[in-house]
C-alpha cells in the first residue's frame, strides 16, 4: 500500500472516529453501552473512536443505527473543509444534515462539532409537517423562527409564530412543532446549551 493512500485512510480514521465519538457523548450513549449494542468490547470502540482500528461497512452501519443518523452523516464533505477550520468553521455546503424520513423535516448541524457545550442546528419543516407528540430534551434550547409561521406546544399552550419571532425551552418542557402552511417551509435555527443532540 502506498504511504499517501495510508496516510488518507488513517485521516478518514480518525475523521469518522472524532464524528461517533462526538455524536455519541451527544447523544448519552456510554462506551460500554455501544459496545454491548455492536456486539463488540468497549476497547475496540474505543479504538474506533480514535481512529486506530478499521471500521468495516456493516459496523459502521450498526453504530449508525445506534445513534439514529443514515451512515451517510459518515461520509461527509468536512474532510475538504482546511484543517484550521475543522473545529471552528462550517461552510454552507459542508454541513452535516439528517432527513428524518417520511416526516418532511430535515436538519443541518450549524456547529463544527457536537463535543462542546453549545450547538447550532437549522431546522426545517416542509409544508403540513412537523412532530407528531410532544417531546423533551436534556437541555436549555432556544430556535428563532427565519421564514414561515410556525406553530409551537409547550406543555398545554400553543402558540402561533412567524419570521423573525423567537422561543426558549427548559429541558423539562414537553414541546411539539408544526408547519400548518400549504406551501411554505418554515425554518429555525435552534441554539442547544450543554445539549444531547
Amino acid at each position: 500500500m502506498k504511504q499517501g493512500h495510508k496516510d488518507n485512510m488513517e485521516s478518514e480514521n480518525l475523521r469518522i472516529g472524532k464524528q461517533i465519538r462526538d455524536l455519541r457523548k451527544a447523544k448519552g450513549i456510554t462506551l460500554t453501552a455501544m459496545a454491548e449494542k455492536i456486539d463488540r468490547s468497549v476497547g475496540y470502540v474505543s479504538q474506533v473512536e480514535r481512529g486506530v482500528s478499521a471500521l468495516p461497512i456493516p459496523v459502521l452501519q450498526a453504530i449508525s443505527e445506534i445513534l439514529d443518523v443514515q451512515i451517510s452523516w459518515f461520509f461527509h464533505a468536512d474532510r475538504e473543509a482546511p484543517v484550521e477550520e475543522l473545529d471552528h468553521i462550517v461552510r454552507q455546503h459542508n454541513r452535516r444534515s439528517l432527513n428524518f424520513a417520511g416526516t418532511g423535516m430535515r436538519e443541518e448541524l450549524l456547529s463544527p462539532t457536537l463535543s462542546g457545550q453549545l450547538q447550532m442546528v437549522l431546522s426545517t419543516l416542509e409544508p403540513g409537517s412537523g412532530r407528531q407528540g410532544s417531546r423533551r430534551r436534556k437541555s436549555e434550547e432556544a430556535g428563532f423562527v427565519l421564514s414561515g409561521h410556525l406553530e409551537l406546544g409547550i406543555g398545554e399552550k400553543v402558540f402561533h409564530l412567524g419570521t423573525g419571532d423567537s422561543f426558549a425551552l427548559t429541558g423539562d418542557e414537553p414541546h411539539w412543532l408544526r408547519n400548518l402552511s400549504d406551501d411554505e417551509d418554515v425554518v429555525i435555527v435552534w441554539t442547544l446549551a450543554g445539549a444531547n443532540y
